[in-house]
């Protein structure tokens, strides 16, 4: 890879909805890792994830353009929530590879990095990207380290993140019961979650 090539962060997600916890780990990939942009990428389907049906991935991806507008080194992809199926992280990185050549980082939490075993062809991923992993008291580099395999832990970069106090479900919770969540959702997505009725009772 050219020594000029632009070095990309792809953050992909349900975004179910987006929130400040994930603006902030985006944030912190760009000044930690060096990166010129980061990509958010909501998914169509996580096959790791089947425990709730998501809002329509038209919605998710609209409130992640509402959260990030203004912000010049982010983008949005409709790549995934276009595709059919479940969202695999190695046919995006293809994909993103083939258009757009650069030096990759796929971005997640610690806790994705412990099943990354189980992704679809986790080690060929590799080969297309480096791992940007959002570490998160009080889970540290060590207990990582004793359950993450060394080929995939070589091609790691650990992001400090302070502890998380944001969830997606907790938000999703709170709104279904009419409950306020200013100050962890932007209020130009809260203001399209009402718009559109998301997130109520009836609706989840």
């Amino acid at each position: 890879m050219s020594p000029d090539a632009k070095k990309i962060g792809v953050f992909g997600g349900t975004f179910d909805p987006p929130h400040v916890g994930h603006l902030a780990l985006a944030e912190a990939a760009l000044a930690q890792l060096g990166l010129d942009e980061v990509v958010f990428l909501p998914n169509n389907r996580n096959p790791l994830k089947q425990s709730h049906a998501p809002a329509a991935g038209r919605h998710r991806l609209e409130m992640v353009r509402l959260m990030i507008a203004g912000e010049p080194k982010f983008a949005v992809s409709d790549i995934d929530v276009t595709r059919r199926g479940p969202s695999y992280a190695l046919d995006t990185m293809q994909d993103f590879t083939e258009v757009r050549p650069a030096e990759y980082w796929w971005l997640m939490g610690s806790d994705a990095l412990r099943t990354f075993h189980e992704w679809r062809q986790p080690m060929r991923l590799l080969r297309l990207c480096r791992l940007g992993v959002a570490l998160r008291p009080p889970t540290t580099v060590e207990q990582l380290e004793a359950r993450v395999h060394p080929d995939i832990l070589a091609k790691t970069d650990f992001i400090s993140m302070p502890p998380n106090t944001v969830s997606s479900t907790e938000i999703r919770d709170r709104l279904s019961k009419g409950q306020t969540t200013l100050g962890t959702v932007a209020r130009v997505v809260l203001e399209y979650v009402e718009r559109h009725k998301l997130y109520r009772r009836t609706n989840a």
